[in-house]
């Protein structure tokens, strides 16, 4: 309670709501809270500056600037990268996962039947997101109150797309096969577009490499006879 007392007077309310809002996307599995986060910075900031105080020269100037670059990206680091790195991961889970959904849908066109059953026979983080969700049904919740809380730990849009999708046609009880397929079409064509952008990067990579590396040691083998000669 004290510790809560502290967070909010030391930060503003919008501060804490965006972090609270970005750990959410991290998963539900995901250990560090706002609290621990906004903490953590504050410590290792105070801590950062009474070291570069101390250590460095003209520290008056580079002590707050050090600070401020680490207070800045520390959240792009522990937050935003992470929640890149599982926006790629779930929607590359969610191609197989909701082609699964919609395989099961043909042949019992029981849309929550189809979900739960896609959601028990396959193990990855979105299939995770999705028992969490149904737990939360035994505790009380509705199908499409449990997918909405869902939408506030997924980072992907297209999948989130999708989620939206799968409340309406609970409520309406309109046919959803067309819209996931299309959705997942989507999907493989973003993947692809990254594997592309992927491999047009590595040329300018082995270019990088060979300057670095290679044309170091040919220098070498080629005025390596020299340099022995004129040493000896």
């Amino acid at each position: 309670m004290n510790r809560n007392r502290f967070i909010y007077k030391t930060f503003r309310r919008k501060s804490i709501q965006k972090i609270e809002k970005k750990i959410k996307l991290l998963g539900s599995n995901y250990e560090m809270n706002a609290q621990s986060f906004l903490t953590i910075r504050l410590i290792l900031a105070i801590f950062i500056f009474i070291l570069v105080f101390l250590l460095v020269k003209n520290s008056f100037l580079m002590a707050p600037l050090i600070t401020f670059i680490f207070y800045h990206f520390f959240e792009k680091i522990i937050l935003d990268h992470q929640i890149k790195k599982r926006t790629k991961k779930l929607e590359s889970e969610a191609i197989f996962f909701f082609q699964i959904v919609n395989l099961t849908l043909e042949s019992t066109r029981n849309l929550k039947y189809a979900v739960e059953m896609t959601t028990n026979n396959i193990d990855n983080e979105l299939s995770n997101e999705f028992k969490k969700t149904y737990a939360e049904m035994k505790l009380g919740k509705s199908f499409n109150e449990a997918l909405k809380d869902m939408k506030e730990r997924i980072p992907s849009d297209s999948i989130n797309s999708i989620i939206l999708n799968l409340t309406e046609a609970s409520i309406f009880g309109n046919s959803i096969i067309n819209t996931i397929n299309n959705q997942i079409e989507y999907l493989q064509d973003k993947k692809l577009l990254e594997v592309k952008e992927i491999i047009n990067k590595l040329p300018t990579k082995i270019s990088i490499i060979s300057v670095l590396f290679f044309i170091p040691i040919m220098l070498l083998i080629i005025l390596g006879p020299v340099l022995i000669k004129y040493i000896s």
